[in-house]
């Protein structure tokens, strides 16, 4: 039966690169049966690093049947995976999170959780010596994977490896940092197509602080005024959005990759006190603008107060 590699709902790059390159290895190099599946449509970023290396989309996926053999990759989040994830046959996690816990296996499996910006990097260490095998299209998905990630090394999830690897595979390619970087990130800010609701859901996670249940959208981009010039349409859909995805409030985060910032959308006064207690920011108006604070995983979610 054909193992599905799967990453979060809201797929980005790491979690719509990740899954074709395990998959790869796999098959290609483990003999085994896999294939990358997708559990949403990909962001744009995603889409435009899936035409640059030459690869189809995988299939979209809404849930998985009873023991489907899965590996999960980039969360071990259940509220980001399908809901009859654990009735899957689960065989295998490689993520780059927190612990969330709530997933359930059949027996024991192999779990490989390592304090890196991305799972691609955590993934050539798996390889070991059979990384050397890695075609030219799996490598470009792997330094994509990378650099999205790190937002070119700004975040301060970056660490060593990721940068030197990252750097390693750019050479190997023959490609400029800088200027692949630039694409990509233009490809991800170009938000036009999308609305208001699909704005909020594209790249979030869902979080609980002292009872109260948050779905934390991030928006990264090189041209932030696009998307806050979207301001009252964005906050106008926070409500409806909070009601069908059952979370109280939606935060909405715009990531100014250039100028190394985020701006919060401020629609209210729980959003107020959030930004307040965690950040230790002054809110005069509808946004307020957090020098320094780019990464979700590192600096948003584990600060989140009441």
């Amino acid at each position: 039966m054909t193992t599905f590699v799967i990453g979060h709902k809201a797929p980005d790059t790491d979690s719509t690169g990740s899954p074709l390159i395990w998959a790869w290895y796999l098959s290609q190099i483990k003999g085994q049966k896999a294939e990358a599946r997708l559990l949403g449509r990909p962001n744009t970023e995603a889409a435009f690093v899936l035409k640059r290396w030459g690869f189809d989309q995988p299939a979209i996926i809404e849930d998985v049947a009873d023991d489907q053999p899965v590996i999960i990759v980039d969360t071990n989040n259940p509220a980001e995976l399908p809901a009859n994830i654990n009735s899957a046959d689960i065989r295998a996690i490689i993520d780059h999170h927190k612990l969330v816990g709530g997933l359930e296996t059949s027996g024991p499996i192999n779990i490989t959780i390592r304090p890196l910006a991305c799972t691609a990097t955590i993934m050539h260490n798996l390889m070991g010596p059979n990384a050397a095998k890695m075609t030219d299209p799996i490598k470009g998905l792997m330094l994509s994977c990378i650099l999205s990630d790190t937002l070119e090394f700004r975040s301060p999830t970056t660490t060593d490896q990721d940068r030197e690897l990252g750097e390693k595979l750019a050479s190997e390619l023959g490609i400029s940092i800088p200027e692949y970087a630039a694409e990509m990130f233009a490809a991800k800010s170009d938000v036009s197509a999308f609305s208001a609701t699909e704005l909020l859901r594209m790249d979030s996670k869902e979080y609980e602080v002292e009872g109260v249940k948050f779905r934390v959208s991030v928006l990264e981009t090189t041209s932030p005024k696009m998307v806050l010039d979207r301001k009252a349409e964005l906050m106008e859909a926070m409500p409806a959005v909070a009601g069908e995805d059952k979370v109280n409030e939606v935060l909405l985060f715009v990531v100014d990759i250039l100028n190394e910032e985020a701006t919060l959308l401020v629609p209210n006064d729980l959003t107020k006190r959030v930004a307040q207690a965690s950040f230790g920011a002054t809110v005069e108006g509808d946004t307020v603008v957090l020098p320094g604070i780019m990464s979700r995983k590192k600096q948003i979610i584990p600060n989140l107060k009441l």
